[in-house]
Formats: structure tokens, sequence, C-alpha cells
């Protein structure tokens, strides 16, 4: 049998929402992250139902040497099609309509709730893009891990190797967004984000097949990913978090190697941003700060992040491009071979 207070909101779920005057207390979200992903990405309409179609040119024609009285050679280019897919993700919140008779402010229980679930959803959808893959999960979409884990696949040039090892690694992201680089989907004819639908009053059944009316909400988000050109995403993998292992690698010339193997480095098109956990921040700040002495003997600053205003915000850069720490990177991601 099931236990109702796991899955539906309760009296003493309501009593530990409210306040000693009964209104709805401000809840401290312990269980909220940190995940920027979700407002840099650019999401773009599916330009094929449900799935996304890209045209990659592999191949150019080529041209011959010519000589009078000879003709010219037939020449084309080559071309491969790419298709990405999208998938759904649901929660559904429902408060029984006795229990909201005795709230002061039935509207602020509701409201309470249905922050948690978008938060909760919010975690899902950042984790997918790293670590989704349709290999394993169909139902999901491919994120940027299952794209970038072979440094001899055809993507394996945009991975720079830290020479981790184990599974308790972590990675840093250089993503550039843009319609023909690197931006999510959703299905033709439905919306980008989460939607929000009340579905008012619901007939439901207890755990001995005895109804009770509830008020309902769904949520759901349509989602995808595609990576229209793989030289705008790099990847620096097998970052080493065990002990000292992000102190003691030389982290920034990994960095300078995943800059320069980032074609948005130097096409100016759509948005480049570089993500990475909390722990990578920390040592990336560690590295970065501080003095040396130069080739001349004088004692110079090493600043290598910068805090520059983006969006009202102050964000550290390096080169220029904003660093996000997300915390839906983990440090137990497995080798990258």
């Amino acid at each position: 049998m099931a236990i109702l207070g796991n899955t539906f909101f309760d009296l003493i779920d309501l009593y530990r929402s409210q306040n000693p005057d009964g209104t709805i207390a401000d809840v401290i979200e312990m269980q909220a992250e940190s995940n920027p992903i979700l407002e840099d990405a650019i999401t773009v309409e599916c330009n094929g139902g449900k799935t996304h179609k890209t045209t990659i040119r592999t191949g150019l024609p080529e041209g011959t040497w010519g000589e009078l009285y000879q003709g010219i050679a037939q020449g084309k280019s080559t071309k491969q099609q790419v298709e990405d897919t999208t998938g759904f993700f649901e929660q559904l919140s429902g408060v029984d309509e006795r229990l909201l008779e005795l709230a002061k402010n039935p509207g602020a229980v509701r409201l309470s709730e249905a922050t948690a679930h978008i938060e909760s959803m919010n975690q899902t959808m950042a984790n997918a893009m790293f670590y989704e893959d349709t290999a394993t999960n169909p139902k999901a979409f491919k994120g940027l891990g299952a794209r970038f884990k072979n440094t001899s696949g055809q993507t394996g040039k945009q991975i720079v190797s830290a020479a981790g090892s184990g599974s308790d690694n972590t990675s840093i992201w250089f993503v550039t967004w843009g319609e023909n680089q690197c931006h999510l989907l959703y299905p033709e004819g439905t919306q980008a984000g989460i939607s929000r639908k009340d579905m008012g009053r619901q007939r439901v059944d207890d755990t001995d097949g005895n109804p009770y009316f509830v008020q309902e909400e769904l949520f759901r988000q349509h989602i995808g990913m595609s990576v229209r050109d793989w030289r705008f995403v790099s990847r620096i993998a097998n970052i080493d978090t065990d002990a000292n292992g992000i102190v003691d690698c030389d982290i920034y010339k990994f960095m300078r190697k995943a800059y320069y193997a980032n074609r948005g480095r130097k096409v100016k098109a759509g948005k480049m941003a570089i993500y990475c956990n909390s722990d990578v921040m920390e040592a990336l700040d560690a590295a970065g700060t501080g003095s040396v002495a130069n080739s001349s003997g004088h004692t110079v600053d090493k600043l290598r992040l910068r805090p520059m205003e983006i969006e009202g915000k102050e964000v550290l850069t390096y080169r220029g491009i904003p660093i996000r720490e997300v915390d839906a990177l983990t440090n137990t991601e497995a080798t990258v071979a």
C-alpha cells in the first residue's frame, strides 16, 4: 500500500508550511540549485514536428587545373543529415480540497507547491542537458555528454583530457549558443519552457478505492537539444576531483586548449559561456589569483578571471567569456577515453 503523505500534500505538510498565525511561511529552499545554463540556452522550434533535422556539409567539390582544349571535371559537395529528437517531462500536483479549506490562503499553498515542482523540473532539465542519452533512455533526449564522449570519434578534437581516471571526474564545458551552433528544441505547436496548467477540481481514488476531490495542477516541459555545428562546443573532460586533483592539475593549460578548440572564439555568432561546478570554480579562482615573477624578475598579478557586468549581474569571466557555476555537473563522471 502506498503511503499517502509521500506523494500528496497532506495536513502535516500544511502545518509545516505555516507561520504561527496561519499564514504561509517563506520557505528556505534548501533543495534549490544554481543552474544558469537554463538561462543561457536559446530554444528553437523543431523544423520537423517533434524532430529537428540538420544538414551538414561534409565535403567540398574538387576542381582541376585546366588545359586548353580539355574539358572541366564535374564536382559536387557531400552532405549528411542529422536528426535530433525531443521528449517531455511531467509532474502532477494534487491538494485535497478539504485541506485547502483549512488554509488561510489556499492560493499561497498551491503556489508554494508549484514553486517546488518547477525547481525540481529545472534540476532535471539541467542534468539532462549534460548527462541524458537516448541510447540508455529513449524517452529523453541526447545531451552534451552523449555527443562528446570519445576522444577518437568525430567530435574527438573538441575534447581536452585532463588525464584523470576512474569514476571521480568532472568536466568544464565551453558552449556557443546560437541557431546554427547549439540550442535547445521544442516540438512544433508547443511552447518553450515549463507549462503550468490548472486542471481544476479532480476526482481521485485513495489506496482503498474510495473517491475524494483534489485541486490539481499539471507541469510539463517539451525539450530536446541540437548541436548543429559541433565545432562550437568543447569539453575539458577527466578533471580528477579526488583529494587535490583539481588543484594539482594545470587547469589553465586545459582552459586554453578548450578555448582554442571552440570556433566560437573567432566566429562572432551566438553567445559563448563556460560551465563548471563549484569545486572547479574554486580551483580556477585559487589558481588564477595572486602574483608571480615575470621573465624580468618583476612581480605581476596573475589574475586570469576578471569580473564583468553582464545583463546587470557581476560574473567572473575567462578571456571575456562568462563562467557559470552549474550544480548539475557532478564529480562522479567516468573516464572519457
